[in-house]
């Protein structure tokens, strides 16, 4: 999938969940952690769905990638590679680390411009 299917699908764009982060994901779909609000989801189960944005950061270049989980499943929905400028921003604010990352600032924006939010 590109980034113009993405643009073209309404229920996909709808369905980006900007606040969640992986962690929350995590917590949502595989185990029973702390979630930021637990009136925010009516119940776990395998019929639950998230869509989000996660920045990876494992390899070179960071991508950023858009995921739809459900369950102990999860789908890598699109993969893109950042803006020059947005990905030397991010991994000179993240101490060069590798990890996954929820994307804030800059680099929402620019996703939720992409998307037309």
């Amino acid at each position: 999938m590109r980034l113009e299917d993405i643009k073209k699908d309404l229920n996909i764009v709808n369905a980006v969940d900007w606040e969640m982060t992986p962690e929350e994901a995590v917590a949502l779909h595989l185990e029973w952690g702390p979630l930021r609000d637990l009136s925010y989801y009516n119940s776990r189960d395998a019929n639950n769905e998230t869509v989000y944005f996660v920045i990876n950061t494992w390899k070179n270049p960071p991508l950023v990638s858009l995921v739809r989980r459900r369950g102990f499943d999860s789908e890598e929905l699109i993969t893109l590679r950042l803006p020059e400028r947005l990905e030397k921003k991010f991994m000179e604010s993240s101490g060069m680390h590798k990890g996954v990352f929820a994307v804030e600032g800059e680099i929402k924006a620019w996703l939720q411009k992409e998307l037309g939010n």
